[in-house]
């Protein structure tokens, strides 16, 4: 892939996520893929338990998440600056962030995927 098309790559799972397109992103995954579990820690592992996990979440809170800014690491892995906001089903805000996070990838699809905790700006 070229860098535009790694962005487009990347634009176009964060549109599907937004739009609870649960399928359209879990078909750019590996079938064993680890997926970082935001709200209990760990990872899930696979198709079947990400799109459980998923639609778990989905029935309780409304995740947004918007690119901010996207770059790749040493060992190529793709490093997303995301605003995350959450709402409650009744659309308050519970949480409003900026955060990381990085997908592995094997053949064209994602292998893995963790959630970074970003530096404070002005720290080493």
């Amino acid at each position: 892939m070229t860098p535009e098309q790694q962005q487009q790559f990347v634009k176009a799972l964060y549109e599907a996520f937004n739009r609870r397109d649960i399928e359209t992103v879990i078909a750019q995954m590996q079938p064993d893929v680890e997926w970082a579990n935001g709200t209990n820690g760990g990872h899930v592992h696979g198709h079947d338990a990400v799109r459980s996990y998923w639609r778990r979440q989905f029935q309780v809170i409304e995740p947004h998440m918007e690119v901010l800014h996207f770059d790749k690491d040493d060992e190529g892995r793709f490093i997303i600056t995301v605003r995350q906001v959450v709402r409650d089903m009744g659309g308050q805000v519970l949480l409003e962030k900026t955060l990381g996070q990085r997908f592995a990838m094997k053949d064209g699809l994602i292998h893995r995927f963790d959630i970074l905790e970003l530096q404070p700006q002005g720290e080493l």
